[in-house]
């Protein structure tokens, strides 16, 4: 800075000459003019508060605009100096503008104080010290306090006093500005910013994650797709499932479990799957439902393959077919060691009977199969038949051969006839050596020359009427229990000798059969009965109502089946039967043979 009375160029910073000491009458503020323009008079510290919906609010820091409030009381008070410099050296009081903030001598003053209680009116002598110190108390006591939120509350006094003698006003400001704020404030403040932080980062979260769930869901459902639908159908006369799986035409959906591709037409891509494609191959037991389940791809012309949702459906495993026939019943007593198990099963099953593999002895044809089994004189003598037929589940037979207990063995001779033709035949048998044997049953010529030695003997058994012989043979021994054996055998004479001896049901016929259906019955009188299967008795054994009448709407039979036809309701069959007895004010007959029309 060049002195204004030498020309010596001195710093801006000194207040005099260093040659002549001279002052250098700079103004302070113009020095620092080039400071203040580079002041920030942007908005000071702000609160950002935001509420649950997310609405953020900006509020100006209070004390901020205190703040800069007493700056520019001070600036105005700075100026107000340099004011009064100005004016003392305008006038020419040299003396005056030389020492700065020098101000006139002041003279004390008298002031009235409030009366007494005696109502005396006093005054006192204020000092222009005395004044100045009772002023500076007043401003100390009319200081304003901020609190925590950067509201004004009850005022407080404080060391720091600013006065503005030009404007003549007074404001105080806390010490505590610039410096921390309490501590219990301060955790305030910063629980405010972290729960504010908290929920601002907890709606961004929340947002992207429903962000996300739109795009994921969005994908998988166009790779998914609608749903497939599955319904029952019928595929070779066996039960199928056909499914329809949603697509574009001309879209390829490959299954990996059949391993074939299949083309959308339609909008659909037609799968038919046979229920026994799941199960053909399956070790072990296989239960009455099975769930299965498909996992199709869209398959792309560059051969890449898009997973597709998984189809399962429930499918049901019919029972392998099979059907007792001999004997009648599960369980059954017998007499002779060897009796034989006869079922019907669909050809080409598998059949074990306790473990042992009788599936060549299967009909290929009809699906017969016989089987001898040995009973021993034990009691029940069990033989569980399992049957697995194709595309089916097993099904299981358990048949029980009764056979009593004997002390004295006594057995028919193996091969010994169930059913025959003849109304005679050769019965041979064993029994102990030196037995006694008793035949109660007709028959003729008995052979026991060699019962002593080796305990065989023979007789011819007659059977005196068509249908079920009984022939009964007991035999005893001193100290044991008698034994008893009893076999039965069918017999029926064959059918050029059967049909020959029928007689017509004509309406004098059926009444005469009616009236007198035991004496007929008690020597097998055969009777030719044609007619309609009316309907159904049972089933096993067959037995059906047919009217004998020529318009057949009367004469009522029961008609019992021993043929090898089974009838059907509805059709037409001549029968050759013999009487046996009656049922519901009915005749009772045994067809032995069946003539269809």
């Amino acid at each position: 800075m060049k002195c204004p009375e030498c020309g010596q160029w001195n710093r801006a910073s000194m207040p005099h000459c260093t040659r002549c000491g001279a002052p250098l009458n700079i103004d302070a503020a113009s020095r620092l003019e080039w400071k203040e323009s580079l002041r920030d008079e942007g908005p000071g510290t702000a609160y950002i508060r935001v509420d649950e919906f997310g609405n953020a609010d900006s509020t100006p820091d209070a004390r901020d605009v205190l703040a800069r409030e007493m700056q520019d009381l001070k600036k105005r008070k700075q100026e107000g100096a340099e004011k009064q410099k100005e004016l003392r050296r305008n006038t020419g009081n040299e003396d005056t503008a030389r020492i700065e903030g020098a101000e006139p001598e002041r003279k004390s003053s008298w002031e009235e104080l409030p009366p007494d209680a005696k109502g005396t009116i006093r005054m006192r002598r204020v000092s222009p010290e005395g004044l100045a110190a009772e002023q500076e108390a007043e401003i100390r006591h009319r200081v304003r306090y901020m609190d925590d939120t950067g509201s004004f509350i009850e005022p407080r006094s404080y060391d720091r006093v600013y006065d503005d003698p030009m404007a003549n006003h007074h404001y105080a400001y806390a010490s505590s500005i610039g410096k921390k704020m309490p501590s219990r404030a301060r955790k305030r403040r910063k629980a405010l910013h972290f729960f504010g932080t908290l929920l601002l980062v907890a709606m961004l979260a929340t947002g992207g994650y429903f962000t996300w769930r739109f795009f994921t869901d969005r994908q998988s459902h166009v790779a998914a797709g609608p749903a497939a639908s599955v319904t029952a159908s019928m595929m070779d006369d066996l039960a199928a499932h056909t499914i329809l799986i949603p697509g574009e035409d001309g879209q390829q959906i490959y299954i990996r479990e059949l391993h074939a591709s299949y083309v959308v037409s339609g909008g659909f891509a037609t799968v038919q799957v046979a229920d026994h494609t799941w199960y053909d191959n399956y070790e072990g037991t296989l239960e009455e439902t099975m769930d299965v389940t498909m996992t199709p791809f869209l398959k792309t012309a560059a051969g890449r393959q898009t997973p597709l949702e998984p189809i399962t459906y429930t499918i049901y495993i019919p029972l392998s077919p099979v059907t007792l026939d001999s004997p009648e019943a599960l369980r059954t007593e017998v007499s002779t060691t060897m009796s034989t198990i006869q079922i019907t099963v669909r050809p080409g099953s598998k059949v074990t009977v306790n473990g042992l593999d009788c599936s060549d002895t299967v009909s290929s044809e009809t699906g017969i199969m016989s089987y001898n089994a040995t009973v021993q004189p034990i009691g029940d003598n069990v033989f569980n038949i399992v049957v697995r037929s194709q595309y089916c589940r097993d099904n299981t037979l358990r048949v029980t051969l009764y056979r009593a207990p004997q002390e004295i063995p006594l057995d028919l001779a193996v091969g010994t006839y169930g059913t025959t033709y003849d109304d005679v035949i050769k019965v041979s048998a064993t029994t102990l050596p030196g037995a006694y044997v008793e035949i109660s049953s007709p028959h003729s010529d008995l052979d026991i020359t060699s019962l002593d030695s080796t305990g065989k003997f023979s007789f011819n058994a007659i059977f005196d009427h068509i249908g079920d012989n009984i022939i009964s043979i007991t035999a005893s021994y001193p100290g044991k229990k008698p034994s008893t054996v009893e076999h039965k055998v069918y017999y029926v004479p064959p059918a050029d000798k059967y049909t020959v001896k029928a007689w017509p049901l004509s309406a004098e016929g059926y009444s005469e059969l009616l009236s007198n259906t035991a004496y007929r019955a008690s020597y097998g009188q055969v009777y030719v009965v044609t007619g309609v299967v009316q309907y159904s008795i049972s089933e096993k054994p067959q037995m059906v109502v047919i009217n004998t009448s020529e318009d057949g709407k009367s004469q009522p039979v029961l008609v019992q089946n021993y043929s090898r036809t089974s009838w059907v309701v509805g059709q037409y069959y001549r029968l050759y039967a013999d009487a046996y007895s009656t049922y519901n004010s009915m005749p009772w007959l045994n067809a032995r043979y069946t003539y269809t029309k």
